[in-house]
């Protein structure tokens, strides 16, 4: 046991932003094979593993999926483009001029990233269960620090979601299984890898009760 971190490993767990500016370059099916290996290693309720993982390279596939996608994208923000894509936008909204349009062109590009991947998740039609996601997030989670390793930038969306009987439909998915979100994933074609901005610790971090904080300790 050690008290000094992989600082290898920290970097990467802070430096992995959403990457919405994805190029077509083809993924090689051993690293494809080495991410989805690598994302069901992880945490799974139960260990239930009652999960699936749609992997869609079919250009017709996506070229149905793309404008679903749009449409969800256009319905949540695209109609608030005038207000969200200046540079008086509301603070309070978490979504930076900058990540507009980034989010948008993601919207728009979609169907050129290479690969997609639906986690799938079993016995989730239907259910009101609010914690649901728990069965399988932390397992995408891994997916997108495994596609890190590689280079591979991707982002956890779900705008299909408007037309989820038609991508279910569409994917052949057993009658109880849903997809719990759409993940693009493609070599960046700008951008970088930086740590995304985030509220400080000591205003997120409530020890014992809401509302107590404490403050950072200094390092020795």
């Amino acid at each position: 046991m050690t008290d000094t971190p992989d600082q290898h490993l920290l970097d990467a767990l802070r430096t992995t932003p959403a990457r919405r500016y994805l190029s077509d370059r083809p993924i090689p099916d051993e690293i494809l094979w080495d991410i989805l290996d690598t994302a069901t290693r992880g945490p799974s309720g139960g260990n239930r593993q009652s999960w699936g993982w749609v992997v869609v390279t079919d250009p017709e596939t996506k070229q149905t999926i793309a404008p679903w996608y749009l449409e969800g994208w256009e319905r949540a923000y695209g109609v608030r483009r005038e207000e969200l894509s200046t540079a008086t936008a509301p603070v309070d909204q978490g979504l930076s001029p900058a990540s507009f349009r980034a989010t948008e062109h993601l919207a728009r590009h979609l169907a050129e990233a290479p690969v997609w991947v639906f986690p799938v998740l079993r016995n989730a039609v239907g259910s009101t269960d609010p914690r649901l996601g728990a069965s399988i997030y932390g397992a995408v989670q891994q997916l997108i620090l495994a596609a890190r390793a590689y280079g591979i930038g991707s982002a956890l969306t779900s705008f299909h979601v408007g037309h989820e009987d038609e991508v279910r439909a569409l994917l052949h998915l057993p009658e109880d299984a849903t997809t719990m979100a759409l993940v693009p994933l493609g070599y960046p074609a700008r951008g970088r890898w930086a740590e995304p901005r985030r509220l400080p610790v000591e205003q997120v971090a409530h020890w014992g009760r809401w509302e107590a904080h404490r403050r950072r300790p200094s390092r020795a």
